[in-house]
């Protein structure tokens, strides 16, 4: 049987203004975000509108945002009559809004999760320690090896797997800085600093999940009820405690992106709909397989289109 995989974004594709076309026409988005905003306390819908894009790039805040943002497109998509995906998988954070939409997590438990997942994030490592840097052009086993080379005595290590000739890696900033230059030296094409202070997936956040654990033992998490791929094993999980720890795993894990899709294309899926705010994720989809069909559910006319292209698919 054919198959459809609806894949949720993380951290990096919000943007003040995301989702503005979507809410305007289908109240699903608005009303999420009211939800997650009384949970937090916080005007969340304002914020992500107006910006100012400093505080919407705040970690604890950015992540609240983007599951809002993967949950109100997963509503729109229902009322719809999107068809129901096969299986569901989510770029780092997007893991979150994908086991709400499979029924494993209560929205309003997951924003309360992934607001505190930042602030421990942030509370890890101090302002200008850490670093995250993007790199083009290398293999996997280069840039590892590269990593262990420059680590020294302070930690540097890949971070993001996310499409063939793309990582990112996280760490100390002073031993990120001197893996890029030995990055350029090996024949990157480029090697460049994102604009984060937080060294995500790295062995940095090890007090952060050890945190994030005890967060995650007072949440009620359930079998989900359509699969969800996880980041840090590339596997399934369906039992409670396996997938709490799938989650503290994965916030000092490489995320294992590029493997993930692999894995979805083995196992059958021929249509991947990114569910959320941007069109990140349907980017480096296509730099790892393009024989398959992509599609992006951000504007009305996307994800209207989409529901009646993909009802053949996930039948």
């Amino acid at each position: 049987m054919s198959q459809l995989a609806l894949l949720f974004p993380g951290q990096g594709s919000q943007s003040v203004g995301m989702l503005a076309d979507l809410a305007a026409s289908h109240g699903q988005v608005r009303e999420t975000f009211d939800q997650a905003s009384l949970v937090l306390g916080t005007d969340l819908w304002t914020l992500v509108k107006d910006g100012p894009v400093e505080e919407l790039n705040r970690t604890e805040l950015t992540q609240p945002a983007m599951l809002a943002g993967g949950i109100a497109v997963w509503r729109v998509w229902q009322a719809l009559d999107g068809p129901t995906p096969a299986i569901l998988a989510g770029h780092s954070l997007g893991e979150y809004s994908a086991l709400v939409a499979a029924g494993a997590l209560a929205f309003e438990d997951a924003v309360r999760v992934v607001a505190e997942r930042g602030r421990l994030m942030q509370q890890a490592v101090p302002e200008g320690d850490g670093a995250m840097a993007a790199v083009l052009g290398l293999d996997d086993e280069v840039v590892a090896a590269i990593c262990r080379e420059a680590a020294e005595d302070q930690v540097v290590a890949p971070a993001n797997f996310n499409s063939p000739g793309q990582i990112v890696i996280a760490g100390n900033a002073a031993a990120v800085e001197r893996a890029m230059h030995k990055c350029r030296d090996a024949g990157a094409k480029r090697a460049m600093i994102l604009p984060v202070s937080v060294p995500s997936h790295s062995p940095l956040m090890r007090s952060a999940a050890e945190a994030l654990a005890e967060v995650l033992t007072a949440v009620e998490v359930r079998a989900p009820e359509i699969p969800v791929l996880h980041n840090a094993d590339v596997q399934r999980h369906d039992d409670p405690q396996s997938i709490r720890q799938a989650l503290v795993a994965q916030l000092h894990s490489p995320v294992r992106w590029t493997e993930s899709i692999q894995t979805l294309i083995g196992q059958g899926t021929v249509a991947m709909a990114e569910c959320g705010p941007g069109r990140v994720l349907s980017g480096l989809g296509r730099r790892i397989d393009r024989s398959i069909k992509w599609v992006a559910l951000e504007q009305p006319d996307l994800i209207e289109s989409a529901v009646g292209e993909l009802k053949s698919t996930a039948s």
